[in-house]
């Protein structure tokens, strides 16, 4: 996968389109995520109330190797997720070359509290994994409070160093943001959020990309579990498709990058399938309403608890920011 392809960068094609970035590159407006494929990490299973952890289901390898046959080319990435190692089997297996993908991960909250020196140590980790010189995008996952500026500062020196492409940031509010850049003397080129018609967080949304912030979306499909919901049933047998493909159609119409995920290939195939049709603007404004003041309270909650997460002062406040842009 290294080599002298490794400089080259990803460009769009007719069957993936892409965003540019500020910072010059290119981005695909599609993505397969990677997180609990082949492997469910011990915290996120205690969050979802008692699911096993370990390896779940098909292997990381098999489900990544199937998603880039299928014609994925942006994967998804993080530390978190246990399973990187096995992304980069799977790249070997498909023999896709460097230059035709897009490859990102983000650092996580244990390792953002140790401090500069874990940062660098688990960036080099992730190269070694995915069997690449260099990454296209690397994140700071979660904005743990009175330390992810000190990562983030690390992750420009390690772009200095030639083992990232574009530094990004995940789960940061406006207020986060203002903090870090009152430091950062590169400028995140995304941030990725959850963006969905069930949490469209437009004032958010609208800030970072006044900043030049594109936004990616994980939990573009919401899991599944809004693929019943009338408004949602109802657009999509007005265009002959699925509730997935009409949640990702309603995030790529919108400038955002929508990350999809399923460990079966008929579902990746037909996540993928978004850029052959459109949504009205009616059908927007009633995808748009879908967003109710629980659904904020709830992203609230998540925000307080897990910018601690997995860190000395998990369970805790400690830092927090209780005043945020919420929606």
């Amino acid at each position: 996968m290294a080599g002298a392809s490794a400089s080259a960068h990803w460009q769009p094609t007719k069957a993936l389109p892409g965003l540019a970035l500020s910072d010059g590159t290119m981005h695909p407006l599609l993505g397969y995520g990677t997180y609990k494929v082949g492997f469910v990490p011990a915290s996120a299973s205690a969050a979802a109330g008692g699911q096993l952890s370990g390896e779940e289901g098909p292997s990381a390898r098999d489900c990544v190797r199937a998603a880039l046959e299928v014609g994925y080319r942006f994967l998804d990435c993080a530390q978190f997720y246990g399973n990187e190692a096995q992304v980069g089997a799977a790249l070997r297996d498909a023999g896709v070359p460097r230059h035709e993908l897009y490859l990102a991960s983000k650092v996580w909250t244990d390792t953002i509290f140790a401090g500069r020196e874990a940062v660098r140590a688990q960036v080099v980790k992730t190269l070694a994994d995915l069997g690449v010189e260099t990454i296209d995008l690397y994140c700071i996952h979660w904005p743990v409070p009175g330390k992810h500026v000190d990562a983030y500062l690390e992750l420009e020196a390690c772009q200095r160093d030639g083992l990232i492409r574009s530094l990004g940031v995940s789960n940061y509010a406006v207020e986060d943001y203002r903090e870090l850049m009152g430091k950062a003397t590169v400028k995140p080129v995304i941030n990725q959020i959850e963006v969905n018609p069930f949490l469209y967080r437009r004032r958010t949304i609208a800030a970072f990309e006044a900043e030049g912030v594109k936004i990616q979306s994980y939990r573009a499909l919401r899991d599944g579990k809004a693929f019943g919901d009338p408004t949602v049933v109802s657009i999509a047998a007005a265009h002959g498709r699925t509730p997935a493909q009409v949640l990702g159609r309603w995030c790529v119409q919108k400038g955002v990058i929508c990350i999809a995920k399923s460990v079966k290939r008929e579902r990746m195939a037909e996540n993928a399938q978004i850029f052959d049709f459109a949504l009205t603007d009616e059908e927007v404004a009633q995808l748009d309403a879908l967003t109710t003041d629980a659904a904020i309270g709830a992203f609230r909650e998540l925000y307080r608890k897990c910018v601690n997460r997995d860190t000395p002062r998990a369970g805790t406040l400690d830092g927090v920011k209780m005043e945020i842009m919420e929606n």
